[in-house]
């Protein structure tokens, strides 16, 4: 998962990681991908506010995923929703390589990458009240429980969240472990800026693509749970 789960952010403290670096192999095309089309579709991190206008060439609803593992889920979601720009977050190099692949062979103009820790990328890049919405599908639920404070939506990252969307915004999460989608919905329900757009956990929606991490965890007899609240 691409992100940094919110921690202690002076000097003398590391922050807590939500995502352990491992590239893995990384396949021929996928280092193409990276040397030709990361400079034409993606965004050097850097710690200042994005124009979507200009980043886009155009004006649209823009929707954040974050963590987009290899990339089919953004793809498919961007080929079925033209109107809609989407910008992915993600830190491993051959998922990158992958999106960047899709979008290449569909011709795809609404669809951006920022290779980057996604806390820190939300943190000076993404104006306030600037969001459609947010995609977070199957992050890492560390199921260790000294490693949940490694979780990603937690208090304080929800939060910024919230501040990222404009009104009438979404952000909706789906994960396969029970006691993680428990978690992700009370802490959604805490915060003040959100509501829930269902009495409980969402039905899990058509435009929704099935994601490797969902098949398998179905394989495993994992109930899959969508989480989606709004800001009003």
């Amino acid at each position: 998962m691409t992100a940094a789960a919110p921690g202690g952010n002076s000097p003398a403290h590391r922050p807590v990681r939500s995502f352990v670096l491992r590239q893995g192999r990384m396949s021929p095309a996928q280092q193409r991908a990276l040397q030709t089309l990361l400079p034409r579709l993606g965004i050097a991190y850097a710690p200042e506010l994005l124009a979507f206008g200009a980043v886009f060439g155009r004006i649209a609803p823009v929707i954040l995923e974050i963590g987009f593992g290899m990339g089919e889920t953004t793809a498919a979601i961007a080929t079925t929703h033209p109107q809609n720009d989407f910008l992915g977050l993600e830190v491993h190099g051959p998922g990158v390589g992958a999106l960047l692949n899709r979008v290449a062979a569909a011709g795809l103009t609404n669809v951006r990458v920022i290779q980057h820790d996604a806390v820190e990328v939300l943190a000076h890049m993404i104006p306030v009240a600037s969001l459609a919405g947010i995609h977070v599908f199957f992050p890492d639920p560390w199921p260790k429980k000294r490693h949940h404070k490694r979780r990603l939506l937690q208090r304080d990252f929800v939060h910024a969240l919230a501040q990222r969307l404009r009104p009438g915004g979404y952000l909706h999460a789906a994960t396969d472990w029970e006691d993680y989608a428990q978690e992700i919905l009370a802490t959604c329900a805490g915060e003040p800026l959100l509501v829930n757009s269902f009495p409980d956990f969402a039905p899990r929606p058509a435009w929704r693509p099935e994601t490797k991490f969902e098949t398998r965890g179905m394989k495993l007899g994992n109930g899959v749970r969508d989480i989606v609240f709004r800001k009003p």
